[in-house]
């Protein structure tokens, strides 16, 4: 199978975005989890913004699959993990939600930073708003190099971590949203419905459903991101 020169250029691009974003998802599930009293991840070494323990930890989800997924389709999907105690999860559901909020808050900021970035690049004039967005082109640049590889780095920034950000807030097992719904419940409840839904038919029958749902939702919520970066513009 012959790779397109573009793919192989925006490579380096796709892999440092991919990396800081699964990095700062993990640190952040971490250092909620120490702050509300479970310092195993701590002890793990997750609580770092360094991607190396992160890759030790989940070498295929971090390097094998995101090379193959972006050779084969263009684009990357993986994964990382960060580990905490069943325990504590049981006996602290509402912490163990607000641990899970976290990992999506965290993509959430960077996709702020990105458009903070955006307007500051509008601004200096090196960068516009595109007359059509993609996944890769959020945001167009003045000629060059530079400013090219630069607005391709912040559109994958933004549109990633947005996807990253929607993907993991579904309340369906084993993503974060499943369970961050205890920040709404009743500890007891929460605590009931964490253990009714751990089995590994549900994580599987989960991801399937998680999937499936993601491929209607993120097209308008990728058109949402674009209206509310650019005020006034009206993308479809």
């Amino acid at each position: 199978m012959a790779i397109k020169p573009d793919t192989l250029a925006m490579f380096p691009l796709w892999f440092v975005v991919f990396l800081l974003s699964l990095t700062c998802h993990e640190a952040s599930h971490a250092l909620v989890a120490k702050w509300g009293g479970d310092p195993t991840a701590f002890h793990g070494g997750q609580v770092t913004l360094n991607p190396i323990p992160h890759i030790k930890r989940e070498p295929f989800g971090t390097i094998f699959v995101p090379l193959l997924t972006y050779f084969l389709s263009g684009w990357m999907m993986g994964w990382a993990s960060a580990p905490y105690d069943p325990n504590w999860q049981r006996r602290h559901p509402r912490r163990a939600a607000w641990m899970a909020l976290a990992g999506p808050a965290a993509n959430m900021i960077l996709v702020l930073v990105a458009a903070l970035a955006i307007h500051a690049g509008i601004l200096a004039g090196i960068f516009h708003s595109p007359a059509r967005a993609n996944f890769t082109h959020v945001v167009g640049a003045a000629p060059g190099a530079v400013a090219g590889g630069l607005a391709t780095f912040l559109s994958i920034m933004f549109s990633l971590n947005l996807l990253l950000a929607a993907f993991n807030l579904l309340p369906v097992p084993p993503l974060d949203g499943h369970t961050a719904v205890g920040i709404f419940l009743k500890e007891r409840v929460a605590l009931r419905f964490v253990e009714m839904t751990r089995n590994p038919a549900f994580m599987i029958l989960g991801i399937i459903i998680a999937w499936r749902l993601f491929d209607y939702l993120f097209g308008p919520l990728f058109t949402l991101g674009l209206n509310l970066l650019y005020p006034g513009l009206r993308y479809h």
